[in-house]
């Protein structure tokens, strides 16, 4: 069973999440809020294993209160929730530490796959679409003191282990990097799981983020 926390300032968007929850046999909602500062009480409280964060909200916004929930080591897991698609706030929730986003209008069977996937401790986005969401909102990273990367956290990497990581910032998808590089998907996996590790990673969105901001990958071209 998965326990879920819904936030969001509009009460009839609670209510709809809360029935389709409630309808689902693996998820259990352990209750409501209706802005950034109860989320954080009410996490502090509930430790669900998921918490659905919308992003505007009054007083302590859906980003700030992702950065305290993260922040304070809750092992609950955030997925934003935002009305429109690369929108700069999820790009900045997902910087806070979330674990990624969907969009408001998803389909039920896409929330109720998005809440496992954070609730397995995988990105609820594909790699494809965080390359999308970095690449639209690469001017807002901070830059890098080493164009090659200086993080002493790469130091710890082997050779294959960073062009895993590299792979991963690029948007490759576990299926992808084991083709392209003559690998099995469960040697893939196990890779991926030591990288996020030695990086201190919660999960691929935030591997990928630490690729760019170690200018390892780069914004595409192409728009």
């Amino acid at each position: 069973m998965i326990t879920v926390l819904i936030v969001d300032d509009q009460p009839l968007q609670r209510l709809g999440f809360r029935m389709l929850l409630e309808s689902n046999e693996d998820t259990d909602v352990l209750g409501e809020a209706g802005n950034g500062t109860e989320a954080v009480r009410r996490a502090a409280q509930l430790h669900p294993d998921v918490i659905l964060m919308d992003v505007r909200m009054p007083g302590m916004d859906g980003i700030e209160a992702t950065r305290r929930i993260v922040a304070a080591g809750d092992r609950s897991r955030v997925l934003v929730l935002t009305t429109f698609d690369l929108d700069e706030y999820a790009h900045a929730a997902l910087r806070a530490g979330a674990s990624g986003f969907l969009l408001k209008d998803a389909r039920p069977e896409e929330l109720l796959a998005g809440i496992r996937a954070v609730a397995d401790g995988d990105a609820v986005i594909a790699p494809a679409l965080t390359r999308r969401l970095l690449d639209r909102f690469a001017g807002h990273l901070a830059p890098a003191a080493d164009p090659a990367g200086s993080d002493p956290r790469l130091a710890g990497l082997t050779e294959r282990e960073r062009e895993i990581l590299v792979a991963i910032g690029t948007g490759w998808t576990n299926r992808e990097i084991a083709e392209r590089l003559v690998l099995s998907e469960s040697t893939v996996k196990t890779h991926v799981g030591k990288v996020l590790a030695k990086i201190g990673a919660r999960d691929r969105v935030q591997a990928v983020i630490f690729a760019y901001d170690q200018r390892l990958t780069r914004p595409s071209t192409g728009g």
